[in-house]
C-alpha cells in the first residue's frame, strides 16, 4: 500500500505527528522522578492524527487499520525485550485485541480513599508494612499491598471498575516502577506525576452547540501511543471519551467531548 493511501478497513487513515510533544514526559522534575523509578528511557509517547468519524462498535477495525497503516508501520516505536532499545513496528500486525478503557475520573480526589483508609498518613507518608513478595515485586508498604495483593484487607477500597480506569492504571504503573525502582516514602510525587501525564494525554475539548454541524463533523482526532517496557503485563487498549459534562450544563447549551484514543502498552518489568 502506498504511503498516504487509505486502508482497506473502513477508509481509516492516520498521519504521524512528530511535531506533537508531551511536556509531562520531558520536564526536568518528571525526568528526575522517572529516573528514580527506573522508567527513564523506557516510556514513550507518540501522536498520530485521524480525521474520520469514529464508531465505538468498530473499534477492532479502527485499531487494526491503525497497525496496518503505511504511515504507522515505519514510525510507531516499540521497546525491544532483547536489546532494550526502541525499534519501529516495521511490519503489519496480524491480530489485535481492543479494550475500552474508561476515563470517567476527572479529579485526583479519586485517590482520597488512600488517606481515609490509613494507607497514607495525613502528612503524606506511605504506611509501611512487613516485607512480602507478589512476584516479581517486593511489597514493603500498604500502597503496593492495596495495588497488588487481591486478598489483602483493603484491596476492595478500589472496585474492579475503579481499577480499570485509565487514571488508576497510570497511577499503578508509576507506583510499581521498573526493575531498579527506588520507591517513594511519600505519596505526592506519584500523585503529581500521574496528574501531569494524565492531563497531557487525555484532553477535553468543549464545542458549543451553536457551531455549525459541518464544522463539528470535521473535528480532529488524535491517537496517542504510550509504550513502556517496565511492567510484566502487556495489554493494548483503546480509550474512547464520549460523555458530556453535566456539571457545566448551566453555562453552555451543549458540550461535546471530541473523541480521543489512546493505545497503551504497559509492560511491568
Amino acid at each position: 500500500m502506498a504511503t498516504g493511501e487509505r486502508g482497506d478497513l473502513g477508509g481509516y487513515y492516520f498521519r504521524f505527528l512528530p511535531q506533537k510533544t508531551f511536556q509531562s514526559l520531558s520536564s526536568k522534575e518528571i525526568t528526575s522522578r522517572l529516573r528514580q523509578w527506573s522508567m527513564l528511557g523506557r516510556i514513550k509517547a507518540q501522536a498520530f492524527g485521524f480525521d474520520q468519524t469514529f464508531q465505538s462498535y468498530r473499534k477492532d477495525d479502527f485499531v487494526m487499520a491503525f497497525f496496518k497503516d503505511p504511515n504507522v508501520i515505519p514510525n510507531l516505536k516499540l521497546l525491544s525485550d532483547s536489546s532494550g532499545q526502541w525499534i519501529t513496528l516495521g511490519t503489519e500486525v496480524k491480530k489485535i485485541e481492543a479494550i475500552n478503557v474508561p476515563c470517567t475520573q476527572l479529579s485526583m480526589s479519586f485517590f482520597r480513599r488512600l488517606y481515609d483508609e490509613d494507607i497514607v498518613r495525613d502528612s503524606g507518608h506511605i504506611v509501611k508494612c512487613l516485607d512480602s513478595f507478589c512476584d516479581p515485586f517486593l511489597i514493603s508498604d500498604e500502597l503496593r499491598r492495596v495495588l497488588l495483593v487481591e486478598d489483602s484487607e483493603k484491596y476492595e477500597i478500589f472496585s474492579q471498575p475503579d481499577r480499570e480506569e485509565f487514571l488508576f492504571c497510570l497511577f499503578k504503573h508509576l507506583c510499581l516502577g521498573g526493575a531498579l525502582c527506588q520507591y517513594e516514602d511519600v505519596i505526592s510525587p506519584y500523585l503529581e506525576t500521574t496528574k501531569l501525564i494524565y492531563k497531557d494525554l487525555v484532553r477535553i475539548l468543549l464545542v458549543c452547540a451553536i457551531l455549525q454541524q459541518r464544522i463539528m463533523n470535521r473535528h480532529f482526532l488524535t491517537l496517542l501511543w504510550i509504550l513502556s517496557g517496565v511492567t510484566f503485563m502487556f495489554y493494548t487498549t483503546v480509550m474512547v471519551w464520549e460523555t458530556c459534562l453535566n456539571a457545566l450544563s448551566d453555562y453552555v447549551p451543549l458540550l461535546f467531548f471530541i473523541y480521543h484514543f489512546s493505545i497503551l502498552i504497559l509492560t511491568y518489568r
